[in-house]
């Protein structure tokens, strides 16, 4: 380990703030710590330069430093940032949340998606008086609290009767589901799932992307896996969650949930909504987000979401301004169609290196993922970690494909070189084995129950 990395070890329980970001989920060559980001370049502490398409985690879909942006921030910080009543930018906020986000009748602003994802479960529970949590198993994160955490192989810490509470089903599966719900009958609150994630919602049976520039599957008119989630929720009186934390934003303006044409009781949303800004989102029905409220007499209040710096002004003004600049670039549109171009040249890369059975893209153009297989086809951590390895030799870190507004043509076309070169390394590593290739130890996942 590095001089940054060990500094970060004795200082920092793993290393980062987010598991995420720590030294064990990336290759040895990657750079230890990052000084800045510009657009969608990343600078190292001695300013070397990397494309970036982790796009701090997902959570910038525009890029990095954007000036219209951070100006935005910086009034609200000039402005005085934390007041000691809400300010002009909350309501402000609040309205254009809303009015963007159907199934938004009310909406209540937090820093992080832990915690917005988690005020929903509570509101669960208390809307429906009952305790037992479904939560999808194939979506990675929703929250750091004990009702998730619990619910994953790290679970020292948390009280069976707490892990006891919380059981998974499978994406695409809606058998999985139904399984459940007959087996803890009237006892469920509520359903939690992504949108979307590696692959779309299972239309009649048939399970695949598309792969397009733009999805043309008509989720709007036919019936699909998340339509049959949310008819099973209502038939059964289950709150239905949708934790569009990566989706939204990304998907559509409106959220994947208007792309799919469903309407969820609760929704959460973050990341890319500030453009890297600290701001996430619970919203939902009415009838269920009053049960916050402090002026609802008819029923017993929810202690709900309360924080000191949850509507800070800095970052509600950030909020604005990237809907706005969404709004007025298409950046939707132009973040499809460079994946779409993105996904097209990766996989024609690999397919002349003819390792396309071994090495390929898939998923929505708007939010491709790499496949990394071994000769036996199995996926490989250290076949990604190969992959990443090299792409990083060639100036480019891709831990995932994040895509923003800042990604263009000649960055697509340094990109590609960049995954010719280590695609061929790949294959040799196919043919000559790995470990001739791989520099120390592959990456590990972030859910794993030792070190």
């Amino acid at each position: 380990m590095g001089k940054y990395t060990n500094l970060l070890l004795k200082y920092i329980p793993g290393g980062a703030h987010t598991y995420s970001r720590g030294a064990d989920t990336f290759p040895l060559n990657a750079p230890e710590i990052l000084s800045r980001g510009k657009g969608v370049k990343i600078y190292d502490a001695k300013e070397k330069e990397f494309i970036d398409y982790g796009m701090g985690l997902r959570s910038v879909n525009i890029g990095y430093s954007e000036s219209v942006i951070d100006k935005a921030a910086f009034f609200g910080i000039k402005s005085g940032n934390n007041l000691t009543r809400p300010s002009i930018i909350e309501l402000k906020s609040a309205k254009l949340f809303t009015n963007i986000i159907k199934s938004a009748e009310m909406v209540k602003f937090g820093k992080n998606g832990s915690v917005s994802v988690t005020a929903a479960i509570k509101l669960a529970r208390a809307y429906t008086g009952k305790k037992i949590i479904l939560r999808c198993y194939n979506h990675p994160f929703f929250s750091f609290d004990d009702w998730f955490i619990g619910s994953t192989v790290i679970n020292r810490g948390i009280p069976k009767e707490i892990r006891d509470l919380t059981d998974v089903f499978f994406f695409n599966k809606i058998e999985s589901l139904k399984k459940k719900i007959k087996q803890y009958k009237n006892n469920i609150a509520c359903v939690v799932i992504e949108p979307a994630a590696d692959e779309c919602p299972r239309i009649n049976e048939q399970n695949f992307c598309c792969g397009l520039e733009k999805c043309n599957r008509n989720y709007k008119n036919k019936n699909h896996f998340l339509k049959e989630v949310q008819n099973l929720c209502n038939d059964n009186k289950i709150v239905f969650i949708l934790d569009e934390m990566i989706t939204g934003f990304r998907w559509d303006l409106r959220g994947a949930q208007n792309f799919f044409n469903i309407d969820p009781d609760l929704s959460t949303f973050g990341k890319a909504m500030g453009n890297g800004f600290t701001v996430s989102a619970v919203c939902g029905k009415r009838k269920i987000m009053e049960l916050g409220s402090v002026v609802n007499k008819k029923e017993e209040r929810v202690f709900l979401l309360s924080t000191t710096h949850g509507a800070e002004m800095g970052p509600l003004n950030a909020f604005c301004e990237t809907v706005k600049f969404i709004k007025n670039n298409n950046v939707i549109e132009k973040n499809w169609k460079y994946g779409f171009l993105l996904m097209s040249g990766m996989n024609s890369l690999s397919k002349d290196h003819n390792i396309n059975e071994n090495f390929y893209v898939k998923g929505p153009a708007c939010s491709p993922s790499f496949i990394t297989l071994d000769l036996k086809k199995n996926n490989n951590l250290s076949f990604r970690t190969l992959f990443i390895q090299e792409m990083i030799k060639n100036g480019v870190l891709m831990p995932w494909i994040s895509i923003a507004y800042r990604h263009d043509a000649n960055i697509l076309k340094k990109t590609l070189m960049a995954v010719d070169k280590s695609l061929y390394i790949y294959k040799k590593a196919l043919k000559f084995g790995i470990d001739r290739y791989l520099k120390g130890r592959p990456i590990k996942p972030v859910f794993r129950k030792y070190n």
